[in-house]
Formats: structure tokens, C-alpha cells, sequence
């Protein structure tokens, strides 16, 4: 029995189409988290990559629109941290602090936009 290239790139792409890691990444299958915080700011957050259990494993935190942090999950033992270049916020749940440095810090709520 013959194995050609085709067949191997048929049989690839036939198992990436059903693989659920596969369905779980990219920008489009899931809506941008957002964190609103009390110096009346909205920073969005647009996942990257997800978890198969549905966690924002990394993404991209809108600081302003021409300037975006790269940011990855931390996991912590009580709540998450997602951190990037110099920012980033620790949360339970739907709270949130998000941290700009080691003095300046806002409290945010995080919100499904």
C-alpha cells in the first residue's frame, strides 16, 4: 500500500476539523471579555486562546485603540491573574484589580461584552 502526500494532508486537515482544541482558539468564537472599572475606563479583552473547560488562557487587553498588552493566564490558588507587559489584574469571579504598575491600581468589574 501507497501513502501519498495528499492523503496525509487529507487525513491532517480531516482530524484538526474535528478536533476540539481546535474548535476552542481564534478571535471569532468567543466574545471579548470587558473590564469596566471605576476611573470610568472599559478595558476590553479579546481571548486568544481558550481552555477546552472554557478559560481564557490568553489574549489581548485594550488599553487605549492603538495600544494592546498581550496578556496570560496565571492561575493562582483562590481567583486568577492574567499579567502582560508591565499591567495586570487579579480577579474572583466578576471582580477585579486591575494593576499598572507596582502603585497604581483601579477596581473593575468584568463584564461579557
Amino acid at each position: 500500500m501507497t501513502v501519498t502526500r495528499a492523503t496525509i494532508v487529507a487525513v491532517i486537515l480531516a482530524c484538526a476539523a474535528v478536533s476540539p482544541a481546535s474548535a476552542k482558539t481564534g478571535w471569532s468564537q468567543y466574545a471579548p471579555l470587558t473590564l469596566s472599572c471605576e476611573n470610568g475606563r472599559h478595558y476590553p479583552l479579546q481571548p486568544r486562546a481558550v481552555s477546552v473547560v472554557g478559560d481564557v488562557v490568553t489574549g489581548y487587553l485594550e488599553l487605549s485603540p492603538r495600544h494592546r498588552v498581550h496578556v496570560r493566564l496565571i492561575p493562582m490558588g483562590d481567583g486568577y491573574r492574567y499579567a502582560g507587559r508591565g499591567i495586570w489584574f487579579d480577579g474572583i469571579r466578576g471582580d477585579a484589580v486591575l494593576f499598572d504598575g507596582p502603585s497604581r491600581s483601579v477596581a473593575c468589574a468584568v463584564i461579557a461584552s
